[in-house]
């Protein structure tokens, strides 16, 4: 559901736990505000809301030796070492987990390669990581990483996976007028996971003022739909960005960030963003709760469309192939991440989970609740 990037200096013993416990904390000291969600979807998701947030406060985890890392670059490695020797330290990590590292553009490629290989050689063996990509310009950039990545699977014993940034107007369009991002996507040869959008950095290059820059922008929704039409039939996703509009400070202030936020969330999941960045443990509160009650909001129709198609039962809406798959994949999304019960899911569609899986098109299930 969510990816959270901490900087690699920031990086403490429980990173987790601390965050989950910080998000019950705001919530139990501040109180929901109106979200503008059904009230009594709300009622329903908070118990799971806070099972989540005591269980598994954070799905996907970024250490950033980028944007997001403050520290002076003569302690860069020091940082990025204690950051992998404190995550190798935990008894388990997030289901997904990687770097950020710094761009390939010359200023940054020795640097951040160095930091990405004292990161990875801290967490030799530890499964399979995340490495995003910031700043991507150009196709070529790809190309060039993936002899990198060979090189560090190897030397560290870790599976890597690619995310690639999309925070340039390059990486949407290129010189030649080409959209860029689909050739980003394939000369990553199978590697790349996801392409994720760049709030700021994306806006900033497009003369946006500061004061408009955010993820509702029309700028942006240009540069995710773009990301979107890249990544179907892939596999890879397409990931939304992040607001820097915090719920921190007096309750209104929490309050107000929590409704931006709510809101943002919501606009995503209807456009088919089911992934995003959260900066902060507090913004995990309204990350759950608002992506809870999209799913559950839209199981009742989901459920009753699937299981008049299934027995070709004549309503008001004729459903076809691709919408059916649509609807069942919708159901299992909540189920996976743990908005719904399979129970649930099987009464409102009259469907069990292979058959769901059939329908959506899954060879296998491959997760449970909580895989995001």
């Amino acid at each position: 559901m969510h990816t959270c990037y901490v900087p690699a200096d920031a990086v403490v013993p429980g990173l987790v736990a601390s965050w989950g416990e910080r998000a019950l904390a705001a919530l139990d000291e501040h109180g929901l505000p109106d979200l503008g969600l059904d009230p009594a979807l709300v009622e329903q998701v908070l118990p799971r809301v806070r099972a989540k947030l005591a269980r598994e406060p954070v799905e996907d985890l970024r250490v950033d030796s980028e944007d997001g890392y403050r520290g002076p670059p003569d302690r860069e490695d020091d940082d990025v070492r204690t950051a992998a020797r404190v995550l190798a330290a935990e008894p388990v990590l997030p289901p997904f987990w990687g770097t950020r590292a710094k761009s390939l553009e010359g200023p940054t490629r020795h640097r951040g390669v160095r930091s990405l290989d004292l990161f990875l050689a801290g967490l030799a063996g530890r499964g399979r990581a995340v490495v995003t990509l910031p700043k991507v310009t150009a196709v070529e950039q790809v190309a060039a990483f993936l002899p990198v990545l060979d090189a560090l699977e190897q030397a560290h014993g870790l599976g890597l996976d690619l995310e690639l940034q999309v925070e340039t107007p390059q990486a949407v369009l290129g010189a030649d007028g080409a959209a860029t991002l689909a050739a980003m996507l394939h000369a990553g040869g199978g590697r790349v996971t996801g392409l994720h959008y760049g709030t700021y950095d994306y806006s900033a290059s497009l003369g946006i003022a500061a004061a408009h820059q955010a993820s509702d922008h029309p700028a942006a929704d240009h540069a995710k739909a773009t990301m979107q039409v890249a990544v179907a039939g892939t596999g890879a996703r397409a990931v939304d960005g992040s607001t820097n509009v915090l719920p921190v400070g007096s309750r209104e202030q929490v309050h107000a960030g929590w409704q931006l936020h709510a809101g943002l969330v919501r606009r995503a999941l209807e456009r088919g963003f089911y992934q995003g960045w959260d900066l902060h443990p507090a913004q995990l509160v309204t990350r759950y709760t608002a992506t809870y009650a999209f799913f559950r909001a839209a199981l009742p129709a989901a459920g009753s469309r699937l299981a008049a198609y299934v027995s070709r039962v004549d309503g008001g809406v004729l459903d076809e192939p691709a919408t059916a798959r649509a609807l069942a994949s919708v159901v299992l999304r909540g189920v996976d991440c743990g908005a719904l019960d399979g129970a649930e899911a099987a009464a409102a569609t009259g469907l069990g989970r292979a058959e769901l899986d059939a329908l959506a098109g899954r060879a296998r299930h491959a997760g449970g609740a909580g895989t995001g």
